[in-house]
């Protein structure tokens, strides 16, 4: 019998299953040379990452970006994931994208406004599940 290994790499479909599977990631982008990094709610919608945002440095980020990473992940007390979206943010606009982004029901976690809707298109997806335990050979 052989051990689990601690770390295995998730396939796609899988790391689409997890990510929706929670609502709490962190967005990162740049201004300039300086990386940033913003915890944001979120919902997946048709194998996209969707985030409400307001007015500021996050929205301004993100939109002169070409590309941004988003993470998520999660953990019990035996083991872990983590899922890293690689993409294109886009800035939601239309009558039409505004209205399917609302059907995804994602509420703002905090009581501000935030009238803009922003949605990563993936180019890459990866995603990793860890099994906690000691080095190999502690005994």
């Amino acid at each position: 019998m052989t051990p689990q290994s601690p770390v295995s790499v998730l396939g796609e479909d899988e790391s689409w299953q997890l990510l929706s599977s929670v609502t709490l990631g962190r967005l990162v982008s740049t201004i300039g040379t300086r990386l940033e990094i913003f915890p944001v709610n979120f919902v997946v919608q048709h194998r996209t990452v969707l985030f409400r945002t307001a007015e500021g440095t996050k929205l301004i980020s993100t939109l002169f970006n070409d590309r941004v990473m988003f993470e998520a992940d999660d953990h019990t007390g035996v083991g872990g994931w983590s899922v890293i979206v690689r993409g294109v943010p886009r800035l939601l606009e239309t009558p039409e994208e505004i209205a399917e982004a609302e059907r995804a029901q994602l509420l703002s976690w905090i009581a501000t406004t935030k009238r803009r809707y922003v949605r990563i298109q993936p180019k890459e997806i990866s995603g990793r599940r860890f099994v906690f335990g000691g080095l190999p050979g502690d005994g």
